[in-house]
Order: structure tokens, then C-alpha cells, then sequence
């Protein structure tokens, strides 16, 4: 169901209608990056990307603009800081593989409030419920989530050990 409101004109979608659209997006964007291997030339499935350390993680998030993150989620903040210290030891060759600037976050909260630290990138100005964004987002996400897979093939060995 779709309701417009009066003064925005912009669409609300009901909550089961606004998650068959996001389940809809992340299933055309699965199909999508399927035939493409990862750097090591595994298959991989890119929407649930497995970094293989426990507590890094690599997200994606679409709603209002999008997101992909590298997020270290352990509880104990002095190891989450420590992961965190190591990343940015990292910093220049994560930048120069992905051909970006990365924002730096030591100290946020997830979307259930437990801490992390994350390090991001955002595109503004699209929204996953407008079909006519999908291109962008998944031209965002795919060079996003390979140049991540790039430098986590080439740095992975450094938190073997952690």
C-alpha cells in the first residue's frame, strides 16, 4: 500500500511493502555482482561478505543515501581500538586501493547501540525505495565491496593472529 502524504508528496510504504522493496534491491544486487569472483578468484557472495576475523565486518546499508562500512565490533573497546589502531596503520593502502578517502569513526554505536568503530563511505542523494537510484547504489556498492575484497585480500594476514 502506498500512502501519499499531503505536504511532501513523497511515498511511505508500509513496513512489509518497504521490506520486499529493500529485500527485492539486495536480490537484484546478489544477482548482479554473482558472476564476479573475488580477489583471490573464490566465489563469494557479495551482499553477506565474509571477512573470515571475527569482529571485522564488512556492511552495506541503503535507505536514505547508502553506506558501506568496514565495522570492528568486539565488545571490549581497548580490542576494538587496538583493530582500530591497526586499520590505521593501513589507512594510506586502503585509500589508494579504492581510489577514495574513507571516513574515520573510532567510537560510534551500531543500530542496536552496541559500540563500534567503523571506517565508511556515503552517497547522498539516493534512496533505495526510488528504483530509478538502484543503478547508482549498486554502482556504489560493487566498486565499494571489490575494492574492499581487494585490500582485505592484502591485509587479512595482519589480523590472523588477533
Amino acid at each position: 500500500m502506498i500512502i501519499l502524504p499531503p505536504k511532501t508528496g513523497q511515498r511511505m510504504y508500509s513496513k512489509r511493502a518497504a521490506s520486499q522493496l529493500r529485500q527485492e534491491f539486495w536480490t537484484s544486487f546478489g544477482r548482479y555482482m554473482q558472476p564476479v569472483s573475488s580477489a583471490s578468484g573464490e566465489s563469494i557472495n557479495w551482499v553477506n561478505y565474509r571477512t573470515g576475523a571475527r569482529h571485522i565486518h564488512f556492511r552495506m546499508e541503503a535507505g536514505k543515501g547508502a553506506t558501506i562500512a568496514v565495522e570492528l565490533t568486539h565488545p571490549a573497546e581497548a580490542f576494538r581500538l587496538e583493530y582500530f589502531e591497526k586499520f590505521l596503520q593501513l589507512k594510506h593502502l586502503l585509500h589508494q586501493v579504492t581510489g577514495e578517502n574513507w571516513e574515520w569513526e573510532p567510537a560510534a554505536t551500531d543500530e542496536h547501540g552496541k559500540p563500534v568503530s567503523r571506517i565508511f563511505r556515503e552517497l547522498q542523494g539516493v534512496h533505495v525505495f526510488n528504483r530509478e537510484d538502484w543503478p547508482a547504489l549498486i554502482s556504489f556498492f560493487k566498486q565499494g565491496i571489490i575494492a574492499l575484497d581487494t585490500f582485505w585480500n592484502e591485509v587479512k594476514h595482519e589480523f590472523e593472529v588477533w
